[in-house]
């Protein structure tokens, strides 16, 4: 089946949301929605979820999913406002319990931060599979950005999160807490096993030197012919010294330390203090 796939571009932080709908009905799910947030004052802001909420609407669509493909250290998740608006379910992976672990330690969150997952609704492991109305989604446990990271095969659609950008691009960085480029190689290998003709849609574009409008949306024919980094049946020990070696010149993403806190939260904010005030951390020397 071919769902109906909208998407909805950030570009303050490079990011493609999608809405993916069963062309046979009115079902649909959200993947990797944007909260809005100016670094400098603290403040969030809705306009991009309201960009989305608003197509629902108009359109008469029911939310029954809002995924997420992986913890996103470049921006903050607005599940918890779309639920509140539109319903639907908050899944994401069950590898969601090793970064709570390993980002609970790093921002000191004490033993009442949940590290079990129970903030999401559901917790996909390779192998599930879940219902948009009449449309199949299958999950793919595609780790080596962060060792959540998932990919979702709905009808003939994949939904690829950072593991891979548009060819010209190439693929994630690897170098986060939990990463690594050998276990990236291992989990593009699922991805590009999936017929030629599937469409890949990526969760950020950056526009490749030379191309002037941003995409978002490939093949798996055209990533395996094309793909600057891991096209042409590239091996896995030149990916990796590849990888390992632009990954050392890369600085820490501008929004990591605020989306980790509320993103492995399943887009909440840390808990408010007596006030009703809400802290973000900003651990020194950490990452």
């Amino acid at each position: 089946m071919k769902p109906e796939v909208t998407a909805f571009f950030d570009e303050v932080t490079n990011t493609a949301s999608y809405v993916v709908r069963d062309p046979q009905g009115t079902a649909c799910a959200i993947i990797d929605s944007v909260l809005d947030f100016d670094q400098a004052s603290g403040r969030t802001s809705t306009a991009s979820a309201d960009e989305i909420i608003a197509y629902v609407k108009k359109t008469g669509l029911k939310v029954e999913w809002v995924l997420e493909t992986h913890v996103h250290a470049d921006h903050m998740s607005a599940a918890p406002y779309l639920q509140q608006e539109l319903g639907g379910k908050i899944g994401i992976g069950a590898n969601i319990t090793v970064v709570q672990d390993t980002f609970g330690k790093i921002f000191n969150e004490g033993t009442e931060f949940q590290r079990d997952g129970s903030q999401f609704d559901a917790l996909f492991t390779e192998g599930d599979s879940f219902h948009i109305g009449q449309l199949r989604g299958d999950v793919l446990h595609t780790p080596g950005h962060t060792p959540a990271c998932m990919t979702y095969v709905i009808g003939d659609a994949a939904f690829v999160g950072d593991t891979l950008f548009m060819p010209d691009f190439g693929t994630a960085r690897c170098d986060f807490p939990g990463g690594s480029s050998a276990t990236m190689y291992a989990s593009i290998q699922k991805i590009l096993a999936l017929p030629d003709e599937t469409r890949i849609f990526v969760g950020h574009d950056y526009k490749a030197p030379g191309r002037d409008q941003y995409a978002w949306e490939t093949t798996v024919g055209e990533q395996k012919a094309l793909n600057v980094h891991i096209g042409k049946g590239r091996p896995i020990e030149d990916f990796v010294a590849m990888r390992d070696a632009r990954d050392a010149t890369l600085g820490m993403p501008r929004l990591i330390l605020p989306s980790l806190q509320v993103n492995m939260r399943a887009g909440q904010m840390p808990p408010a203090d007596e006030k009703g005030n809400v802290f973000l951390k900003l651990p020194v020397n950490k990452l």
